[in-house]
């Protein structure tokens, strides 16, 4: 029976020597192994020889413990906003939201890690969105920002993708998502808009004033000249036009009367006395 027992106490030591030489190993595997996930690269740093030169891409592999150790950098493009308050040409102050979408180049990551470290767009883009702007800014003045904003952006751009190279980013996208000025300059723009809005409505008097004179003076040439006709048929016929006219009159004066709620009948009879004093007799 001892025998036995010292036989099972030999197996359970052995096997809990087996199972702690195996999570050993286990945690050594795991120390020597990481992984990279899709988007990212990783930049191995030796404790002998520095930042290596060679980055990993997706994928396990395998590093010496201790010696080794991976800084994971994501790859893919990411968006930055920031904003500045800027001077224009024309000493107004103009506050302006840029949106950025940026991304580290993946053959210089080494050379990012070693001289910015892995929050290296937060470090950058900030600082030198701010130099752009105010320099680009500084080139207009505050009305030439929205007439001529395309071309704004595009020197906004350029200069941007220029500065962050030198930084070793990549610039897939620039733009001007917000762009205000300050109520002095705005109160001056209204103040502007209503005074040409003035200026176009005293041009409109102003001609509407030159064509109703000459429409006058249409009519009082047409009113002359209908005068002249009319003495003229007069001296040559005598009255018999001036008694047309008359009849006439009369008889719109009759139809008149005759539809008007307030008059039940028409005198019968010399009733031509009664119209503009028509005398039938004449």
């Amino acid at each position: 029976m001892a025998g036995g027992g010292q036989a099972a106490a030999s197996l359970l030591t052995k096997l809990a020597q087996a199972a702690a030489g195996l999570g050993i190993a286990a945690s050594a595997a795991s120390t020597a192994l990481y992984t990279v996930d899709g988007g990212q690269r990783a930049v191995i740093f030796d404790r002998f020889r520095g930042v290596l030169p060679e980055t990993s891409s997706e994928g396990t592999h395998f590093i010496v413990p201790w010696l080794q150790k991976p800084f994971i950098f994501d790859i893919r493009t990411r968006p930055h906003s920031f904003s500045s308050t800027s001077g224009t040409k024309d000493l107004q102050m103009v506050s302006l939201t840029l949106r950025v979408l940026a991304r580290p180049d993946v053959d210089r990551l080494p050379d990012i890690f070693t001289s910015l470290g892995l929050e290296y767009d937060e470090k950058v883009l900030p600082s030198i969105g701010n130099e752009v702007l105010k320099a680009v800014v500084a080139q207009f003045n505050a009305d030439q920002l929205l007439t001529e904003r395309p071309h704004v952006s595009a020197l906004v751009r350029d200069s941007l993708i220029r500065r962050a190279a030198e930084f070793n980013i990549v610039l897939d996208d620039v733009a001007i998502t917000h762009l205000a000025y300050g109520p002095e300059f705005s109160q001056a723009v209204e103040k502007k808009q209503v005074a040409q809005q003035e200026a176009e409505r005293s041009r409109f008097l102003v001609a509407r004033a030159e064509q109703e004179r000459r429409a006058a003076i249409v009519r009082a040439e047409g009113e002359s000249e209908a005068a002249r006709l009319i003495s003229e048929a007069t001296a040559a016929a005598g009255t018999g036009l001036i008694e047309l006219r008359r009849i006439e009159a009369a008889k719109e004066i009759a139809g008149e009367l005759a539809r008007s709620p307030n008059v039940s009948y028409i005198p019968a009879g010399d009733s031509s006395q009664m119209l503009l004093g028509l005398n039938g007799a004449r």
